[in-house]
Order: C-alpha cells, then sequence, then structure tokens
C-alpha cells in the first residue's frame, strides 16, 4: 500500500440521501459542514450543498448517462489530491454512497493512498421512493424479499441473472434501468415473470418534480416512450407496485 506523509488530510463519502435535503443524516450533515472541500454528483438534491461550510471549495463531478464531466478513474484521483493537499474532503453521493454510487472504488483508492476515510450511509433511492408514493418494498401478502439490480453493467451491457429476477414472491427494483427498459422487459416475461405483473416507473423520488408512472411489466416501455421518460429514474417490479400511489406524499 501506498503511505503518504503525516499530517494528510482525511475523506469521508456521505450519502446525501435521494434529493429530498432533510433526508441526510445528521452525521452526514454535521461532516458536510466541517468539510475544506465538497465534490459532489448530480444526484444531490437541492439544498443539500447549503449545509456545507461558506468557505468549502465546491467541485462538480456529475454524470449523466453515457456523459460524464470527469472519468471515475479520475474522481478517484482528485479525492486522493484533495486530501494530500491537507483537507478534510467530503465526497457526496446521492442515495447511498455503497448502493451503485462507485462508492467501493473511491473506498480503495482513498485506502490505496494511506489516507483515513469515514463512510456515512445514505437513504437510497428505493427507500426515498416506497416513502414519497406510499408502497412497501415488501408485504406479507405480496413480497417476502426485495431485490436491488443495476440496469447496466460496466461496459454497457444488460445481462442480468433473469431467472432470479422473475421469481414470483420478492419485489425488484432496477436502478440505471431506463435506457434498457426494453430488453429487462422482455427478457424478465421471457423467464417466466407474467407480463401483467404490476410495475412502476418513478422519476427523481422525494424531489420537488418527482413523478410515479405505474403500469405492468409489459406496458412499462411504452410508458416510459409516452412520457419521454429520462434517468434518474427506478424500475420498480412486483405488487408492491400495485399499492402505489399516483401522487408523492
Amino acid at each position: 500500500m501506498m503511505k503518504t506523509p503525516s499530517g494528510v488530510g482525511r475523506a469521508a463519502l456521505i450519502g446525501a440521501g435521494p434529493g429530498d435535503a432533510e433526508l441526510i443524516t445528521l452525521k452526514g450533515a454535521r461532516l458536510l459542514g466541517q468539510a475544506d472541500a465538497v465534490v459532489y454528483d448530480n444526484l444531490v438534491g437541492p439544498g443539500i450543498l447549503d449545509l456545507a461550510r461558506p468557505g468549502a471549495e465546491r467541485v462538480f463531478v456529475g454524470k449523466t448517462a453515457g456523459r460524464h464531466s470527469l472519468p471515475q478513474e479520475d474522481i478517484c484521483h482528485l479525492l486522493v489530491d484533495k486530501a494530500r493537499e491537507g483537507k478534510f474532503v467530503a465526497r457526496l453521493k446521492g442515495g447511498d454512497p455503497f448502493v451503485f454510487g462507485r462508492g467501493g472504488e473511491e473506498l480503495e483508492a482513498l485506502r490505496a493512498a494511506g489516507i483515513d476515510v469515514e463512510i456515512v450511509p445514505g437513504v437510497t433511492a428505493a427507500l426515498g421512493a416506497a416513502a414519497s408514493f406510499g408502497f412497501p418494498l415488501t408485504h406479507r401478502d405480496h413480497a417476502q424479499s426485495c431485490v436491488f439490480a443495476t440496469g447496466h453493467l460496466k461496459d454497457r451491457r444488460v445481462d442480468l441473472d433473469w431467472t432470479a429476477l422473475a421469481r414470483p414472491g420478492q419485489t425488484v427494483v432496477i436502478y440505471m434501468g431506463v435506457a434498457g427498459l426494453d430488453a429487462i422487459s422482455a427478457r424478465l416475461q421471457a423467464a417466466g415473470m407474467p407480463g401483467d405483473t404490476p410495475a412502476a416507473l418513478i422519476h427523481r423520488a422525494t424531489w420537488p418534480s418527482q413523478r410515479a408512472y405505474p403500469g405492468t411489466l409489459a406496458t412499462l416501455p411504452e410508458i416510459a416512450g409516452k412520457n419521454q421518460l429520462r434517468p434518474p429514474a427506478l424500475i420498480v417490479i412486483g405488487g408492491v407496485a400495485g399499492l402505489l400511489r399516483r401522487e408523492g406524499k
């Protein structure tokens, strides 16, 4: 492991939650207010950056589908470089750092550089969506388990364990899946999940602009096209989606 000199700074990977500024944890807000530099992405909700101290350096490294302001490798280098300047660096990430947030890659880079890292969990988008639109992720009558999956892999393939995801009695929440929605719907049905399984698309859960689009597994691609839905959005599939309220809160 490469060591850094004594007196080097430190870092915190902080989950900002799904968007609503009131959903960041007390610990996350406290550390954000102490940071010398804040490195943040485009999924950090409005008002959360206001919790940073006025003199803190702010660096935007946001990603959208297929477009990165900085490649992930460069973000990791940036975090290391800021800490080596003796700063306390807050890496502010939408949702939870370790739920499809690439927090693991950043943790590895910081640890490899000998930098102390603190992890602050955050409310992931699936939990925020369930709370905002009034549906449970588990329910004795509908779902005895809940599975989170990513809609695309590192090389942009949509290649998941479709048989496992199609099993009855569970809720499936797919992150970052809008671009591959046609394939997701078709492959789940081919694996045995009925096309009339309740499902929903949820756009920007807990944000002021949040919207829910209920339907079925078979109709999701049509719904997304009709509403010109773009990321960030969650795909929720399973009986619990039938309990969803169209209007949030």
